[in-house]
């Protein structure tokens, strides 16, 4: 009877293992089940566990990579929230300030590292939540909401009795933290390519602890900067309030609101309307900030200063506009099916499957930039271009796809060859602008 081990390049040495063990030659011997203390290979150690100076020298590049994450967009709406927060808490003294600070940047951390972890370990989209309509134009009211309180229709004041409660320690740092872990929602949809990469690595541990350390030290960095920012907001109720410019700055941060209220409700409406949504609320801030308002200050550089954010909100509306309106036709896309794989494939020509999502930045980028480079829409057409859209997130067909593609999160453009396999080492999970793409494109024809 044969029975086949499925070894490969196993080699016998004549002298046979007695003899090659007395000469001192290297040998070695494990126990297969792991019987009599002797452990399998693979239970030594958690896989990406690390100890030492590579531990830290990796969290300490995790950390950097937090803070660069500041640089995207949906960390934008942090930062109007939590002046208008803290600008508010000045009167409580440097420590409690500092306390308050303190509790917000763990709750913003403790959510996204909750996120990432579960993202990681069921292969889910971080910022999945929001992909319901409901939770966008819930999260949009609110946004508006905190804009009309900036722009003097209404203040917030709490009962007698419950700012007293508030003022004790324990009931404070708790809505501190709290409000951290909320907005920590808000920041969870930025998955850029070191997010995805230690998405992917987390998965890989199967170490709950160790993924949860991983997000947790992104996080910290991630908030870093938040912090800072809130501690200067404590200082702004204490800077000169002669003449009204106060006023104005306040009416300045309830347009980035209403312009946060407009980024997030934008996947609901149709390309064209949230450009024009874009373009009014650009006009609309600029006459107002500009010329509109009367606020008034006792230094001369405060009317240059209207002007100035005035000029820059017109010329914005104009650039989207025209911007639009010049833009030349894009990528022909495709709806995914079998059939049309299988089609690509019998012909021999390329596949391109672009994962996608409009609450994605990095998505819209790639659709409104590179995909509307007219050298990369004359270059596609010797492609089968298919688009995945995920923004409803209730399609069984691409959540399959999801999975059998082990895609982390969007954007996520996988490349075919016309075999049909896949090019691994081509993968994209971020923006490329149209010079590198086509390059890209290159590679694979």
């Amino acid at each position: 009877m044969a029975v086949s081990l499925g070894y490969n390049n196993v080699f016998r040495d004549p002298l046979g293992f007695p003899e090659w063990q007395t000469k001192g030659l290297p040998t070695g011997t494990t126990a297969a089940s792991g019987r009599d203390g002797v452990a399998p290979p693979s239970a030594a150690a958690p896989k990406g566990t690390m100890q030492g100076w590579t531990l830290a020298l990796t969290l300490a590049g995790i950390f950097l990579g937090g803070m660069a994450l500041n640089l995207t967009p949906c960390v934008y709406p942090l930062i109007p929230i939590t002046v208008s927060y803290f600008g508010g808490r000045s009167g409580q003294g440097q420590g409690k300030l500092l306390a308050h600070g303190f509790f917000y940047i763990i709750g913003l951390a403790m959510t996204n590292s909750i996120l990432g972890v579960v993202a990681a370990t069921t292969g889910g989209l971080m910022g999945a939540m929001l992909q319901n309509p409901w939770v966008l134009a819930t999260v949009a009211a609110v946004l508006l909401v905190f804009a009309s309180s900036l722009f003097g229709f209404w203040e917030l004041r709490l009962p007698a009795g419950l700012t007293q409660a508030a003022s004790k320690n324990y009931a404070g740092y708790f809505g501190t933290f709290f409000m951290g872990m909320t907005l920590g929602v808000v920041a969870a949809p930025c998955i850029g390519p070191f997010v995805l990469g230690l998405l992917t690595w987390v998965a890989s541990t199967a170490d709950p602890v160790f993924g949860f350390t991983i997000f947790f030290t992104l996080s910290l960095g991630l908030g870093l900067p938040l912090f800072i920012l809130a501690m200067f907001s404590g200082k702004l109720e204490k800077m000169p309030r002669s003449g009204e410019w106060m006023n104005w700055v306040r009416k300045a941060m309830g347009w980035v609101l209403v312009g946060m209220a407009a980024y997030f409700i934008r996947p609901l409406f149709p390309k064209a309307i949230s450009v024009a949504l874009y373009v009014l609320l650009a006009l609309a801030a600029g006459l107002h900030l500009g010329w509109l308002d009367r606020s008034k200050a006792a230094f001369r550089a405060f009317a240059w200063i209207k002007k100035g954010v005035g000029l820059a909100g017109v010329a914005l509306a104009v650039f989207l506009a025209v911007s639009w309106l010049l833009r030349g036709p894009g990528v022909a896309w495709q709806t995914y099916s079998p059939e049309l794989l299988a089609q690509a494939k019998n012909a021999g020509r390329p596949v391109i499957m672009d994962f996608y999502a409009t609450w994605c930045a990095p998505c819209r980028e790639l659709d409104e930039i590179t995909f509307h480079d007219p050298a990369v829409v004359k270059k596609s057409a010797g492609f089968v271009m298919v688009k995945i859209d995920l923004t409803a997130g209730d399609n069984p067909v691409y959540q399959q796809l999801v999975r059998d593609y082990e895609v982390k999160g969007v954007p996520t453009l996988v490349f075919l060859d016309p075999n049909g396999i896949e090019r691994h080492d081509m993968r994209l999970v971020d923006f490329m602008p149209p010079p590198a793409f086509m390059q890209w494109l290159e590679k694979i024809q």
